[in-house]
């Protein structure tokens, strides 16, 4: 049998258990809580997301593939001495497809609409150079093609959609880091 101070001994260690796992259980179900509401906050401010950076840094890539393939900056950097006036239409338009196919996997970190522009600036600019280019004679020169072109540029610039294409590309990076 249990004297008195033993039982008093056994309920104190008993209360004292209990209180302990009470206290515990209680800070336990509070931390629970507390990382239910900072989820539901996050929740509610926006999905979380680690691919923001990777989405900028496509974005900065589709405006550098934009200013690339802009017909100007195309046909400044390529040259024309020497070359016919076909020569040069195939040049142009490798020149603006490969830029474009090295930049095609940047369509997965950025909205449709934005990829959309950016191929039909890509598909715009060789029509431009294959339909100015069936326009010239058989004996024309790369540099009366690139002339023809720019030339087409300045009196139209509506024809231009480079600088509309970055401008959008831009607004969405922005909205994104906004």
């Amino acid at each position: 049998m249990l004297t008195q101070t033993q039982m008093v001994i056994s309920i104190v260690i008993a209360l004292t258990l209990g209180v302990a796992l009470a206290y515990l259980f209680w800070k336990q179900r509070k931390e629970a809580k507390i990382m239910t509401e900072e989820y539901e906050k996050a929740k509610a401010a926006g999905p979380v997301t680690h691919s923001q950076p990777l989405q900028l840094q496509a974005y900065e890539r589709l405006i550098l593939l934009v200013d690339r393939i802009a017909l100007p900056n195309v046909i400044s950097r390529t040259p024309t001495a020497g070359l016919t006036a076909r020569d040069m239409q195939v040049l142009l338009t490798q020149t603006i497809r490969s830029e474009f196919e090295y930049n095609v996997t940047q369509q997965i970190y950025v909205s449709h609409e934005s990829w959309e522009a950016v191929r039909n600036l890509k598909d715009q600019n060789i029509m431009i150079v294959n339909q100015i280019a069936s326009f010239l004679p058989a004996e024309a020169t790369g540099q009366d093609l690139s002339r023809s072109i720019l030339e087409m540029l300045m009196q139209s610039p509506k024809a231009s959609l480079h600088n509309v294409v970055a401008d959008v590309l831009s607004y969405e990076a922005k909205k994104l880091m906004s």
